[in-house]
């Protein structure tokens, strides 16, 4: 395994474990959750399948933006689907408000470094990174983050889906945080015309 394909597994776990830390609260999910939870409640079609044609929509997208998937969507989706899936019951919901406050709090530092990792890798990004990345440049990843983040929030919301503090926090301060972590861990998570080798 080369080194950065190992890199992006690592980010994709460390995310799968951030966004374990952000729905175990209950205090709210990120913009993408809200929107694969807004239309699986509209339309009444499974929540897989509903995920998949978010994620479908948000790649095809990005793509005709000239950013096409890669390793790294797949990874992504895969391995942080699992993560998610294998600890969100082993981690349950905290009964104390400030235990749930406290593990949204900790939820963004994790979030930031899986995605960074992963991201600086440049093998490819998941539906909730791609759009973002799309459109990096012109506009910075800390802000067309936000910006893909809100409006899936918002139309998830719409859609029946239910959102809270940690859908606003994640809106207002994740693409900042990644961003600052990417440069404190020399990754740099923005778009690329050519990928290096592995």
């Amino acid at each position: 395994m080369g080194r950065r394909t190992l890199q992006l597994v690592t980010g994709c776990v460390v995310l799968g474990l951030g966004v374990t830390l952000l729905l175990a609260p209950a205090l709210g999910s990120d913009g993408f959750s809200t929107l694969v939870n807004g239309v699986h409640l509209a339309t009444g079609m499974p929540f897989f399948a509903a995920n998949m044609l978010v994620s479908g929509s948000l790649l095809g997208l990005a793509w005709l933006r000239g950013l096409p998937p890669g390793l790294g969507t797949l990874v992504q989706v895969v391995v942080v689907g699992s993560v998610v899936t294998l600890c969100l019951p082993l981690v349950g919901e905290p009964a104390a408000l400030w235990a749930r406050t406290l593990m949204l709090l900790v939820a963004f530092p994790v979030l930031a470094v899986g995605i960074a990792l992963y991201l600086g890798t440049h093998l490819g990004a998941g539906p909730a990174e791609a759009p973002a990345l799309a459109w990096d440049p012109p506009v910075p990843f800390a802000v067309s983050y936000s910006v893909v983040q809100g409006g899936g929030a918002l139309v998830g919301w719409q859609l029946g889906a239910a959102i809270g503090p940690g859908t606003v926090a994640v809106i207002v301060l994740l693409g900042p945080v990644v961003t600052l972590v990417g440069r404190l861990l020399r990754m740099d998570p923005g778009r690329r015309s050519t990928a290096p080798s592995a």
